[in-house]
């Protein structure tokens, strides 16, 4: 079979460390002084007159309000806006707008889903916001005449159907009854099947978005909270990390709506195979998914059996830790590869791989050997990122009292830890073969668990954030290490003036949450327990594998640089040597892996 890599998320590089210095940001500075750019402005507090006189008086263009993370769109000048930086004391950052892309026979009851709908949980009543490519109504997405399609709109102009066929296929995969395949021989539903979809559309046919447009959809979210009990947003999508996460509009905007109640469900990206400088996929996580808050969702391969003893890890996955601020990520895995949902007939991507259509006789009696023109099948992180999405729906029917940090702590809690040392998977087309080991930035905390995430009782402290840690290497010991407490070196003022739970207590402690299996080495000193060991390897276990995620010329340092291509568009060269690439490029496993 063949595998094509295009939809979900964008390679992560090493970033500068000029970030912390300046207000601008590393692609907004690699722009030429006369460039008219699109620019997201963040201030200290919600923009006064004051300051909107100060952006026209360097011919700066509003184009849109992003009240969520006190910011404006401006458009003008790079020469102007930078002025604009210097003169006005109000802005804290200058980003470019940048551009985003999108990134169940087996799977249900492979995570326990089906025992959780058998118990009469299925997420009826509490909403979940799909920003993504559109969601068009299917009689999967129906409960009686009524669409469970509750809220529809566009933040690109135009429909609100999904002319790209990202995000009927994610929504589907979070809340679809299988209504098209009930009278089937397989039956193709949800974690979620009665949960409510809300609608807000970011990307375009092509699978193209923007920064502006996705703050903007979770802004509308949680201003409908209320009206539709919206629990929980899911983003199968991300770009390139181009700063700290604590000055990334993305991310800014997705802890907006965490602390407003609603858990944000993101994709880890897909890029897992990148073995620049022998680092095998690490750090490749995407924004916003480098966001210690939000959970963010690895892909697991089911290999067609409903059973999770023998699933692996789908190669591509991304792996931690992120770039910059080096969070332990991904926080959870769910099966990603080769996911069977609805299908949006006249869609780019139904027209693209008409070979990811399935057999009607696969699915029902008598079918025929003719392709379905209603389901297909997509593998990449954006695939297992609805499975969790629908998991906290469930979990929050079932007790709406839960904040989104007992959500995320139970999840990681209750995720299954069994897993072997490593495997190998082995590319379809290519016969290229990848190997994968089994560790905290692989695998997270494990694999999703629907029915045991329902059946913890466990409760945090309410000063308790359920953060992702922070890793940091020791010269001195030769060690990774996790920081897990408040009197550890990162403390309570890094991380937003909250407090992590995990090590708190027995309860929460680092191995209940992770498992022995995926923490490495042996307890170390001043709060922190180490995961990566002098003795064990890493990627390739050569020296420029771990420089390339630890060593200060990469992750700290300022040796890459930025530039345009021959398209005009923005490229990337890593520091460690890495390939140049377009940031607008989209990548997702269409065919999955052997």
């Amino acid at each position: 079979m063949q595998t094509i890599l295009t939809t979900a998320l964008i390679l992560i590089l090493a970033v500068p460390g000029l970030w912390a210095k300046k207000k601008t940001s590393v692609d907004f500075d690699a722009k030429a002084p006369g460039d008219v750019v699109s620019a997201i402005v963040i201030y200290g507090a919600p923009p006064a007159r004051k300051n909107a006189d100060k952006a026209n008086n360097n011919k700066a263009s509003k184009k849109k309000d992003l009240a969520l993370i006190n910011a404006v769109v401006y458009e003008g000048t790079k020469a102007d806006l930078e002025i604009l930086a210097a003169e006005d004391n109000d802005i804290l950052t200058v980003s470019l707008d940048r551009k985003v892309r999108g990134s169940l026979d087996y799977s249900n009851p492979t995570v326990g889903a089906d025992i959780a709908q058998n118990s009469g949980w299925d997420g009826e009543g509490v909403g979940v916001a799909v920003i993504d490519s559109g969601v068009s109504r299917n009689l999967d997405l129906t409960q009686g005449f009524n669409s469970r399609i509750v809220y529809s709109e566009s933040f690109i102009g135009g429909t609100t159907d999904d002319e790209f066929g990202h995000g009927t296929h994610v929504a589907t995969i979070v809340a679809g009854d299988g209504g098209f395949s009930n009278l089937g021989k397989v039956k193709f539903r949800g974690i979620a099947p009665k949960a409510s979809i809300i609608n807000l559309k970011v990307l375009d046919h092509e699978g193209a978005g923007s920064d502006s447009a996705v703050i903007s959809a979770i802004e509308r979210a949680v201003a409908l909270k209320k009206k539709y009990n919206i629990r929980v947003i899911n983003l199968s999508l991300g770009r390139p990390i181009l700063s700290s996460y604590k000055e990334d509009p993305l991310c800014l905007a997705v802890e907006k709506a965490w602390s407003n109640g609603i858990v944000v469900v993101v994709a880890a990206g897909n890029f897992g195979r990148d073995n620049s400088n022998g680092r095998e996929g690490y750090g490749t996580i995407a924004a916003p998914g480098n966001d210690p808050y939000v959970i963010t969702v690895g892909a697991m391969k089911t290999v067609t059996t409903p059973v999770r003893g023998d699933d692996l890890i789908a190669s591509y996955s991304s792996k931690g830790p992120t770039s910059v601020d080096h969070i332990v990520k991904p926080d959870i895995v769910a099966p990603g590869n080769r996911i069977i949902s609805a299908m949006v007939p006249e869609s780019y991507l139904a027209k693209s791989y008409p070979d990811n259509r399935i057999s009607k006789d696969y699915y029902l009696y008598n079918g025929g050997s003719g392709d379905s023109s209603l389901y297909f099948k997509m593998s990449g992180t954006s695939m297992a990122t609805p499975m969790v999405s629908g998991a906290a729906a469930v979990m929050l029917e079932k007790d709406p009292s839960l904040t989104p940090d007992t959500v995320k702590a139970r999840l990681m809690k209750s995720a299954t830890k069994q897993f072997p040392t490593a495997s190998v998977a082995t590319d379809p087309v290519t016969g290229e073969t990848f190997h994968s080991q089994y560790d905290v930035f692989t695998i997270g905390a494990g694999y999703l668990d629907v029915n045991a995430a329902l059946n913890s009782s466990e409760t945090l402290k309410s000063k308790d954030k359920a953060l992702s840690p922070p890793a940091v290497y020791d010269s001195k010991s030769g060690q990774v290490l996790l920081v897990t407490s408040d009197s550890a070196m990162w403390g309570t003022t890094s991380l937003k003036g909250t407090s992590a739970i995990w090590g708190s207590s027995a309860v929460w402690g680092t191995s209940a949450v992770w498992g022995t299996s995926a923490i490495w080495g042996s307890a170390a000193s001043w709060g922190t327990s180490a995961i990566w060991g002098s003795a064990a390897s890493w990627g390739t276990n050569t020296t420029e594998g771990f420089s390339a995620i630890w060593g200060t010329s990469a992750i700290w340092g300022s040796a890459a640089s930025w530039g345009t291509n021959d398209t005009g568009k923005m490229s990337y060269t890593a520091a460690f040597g890495g390939p140049s690439f377009d940031p607008s490029q989209i990548h997702i496993a269409i065919n999955g892996e052997n």
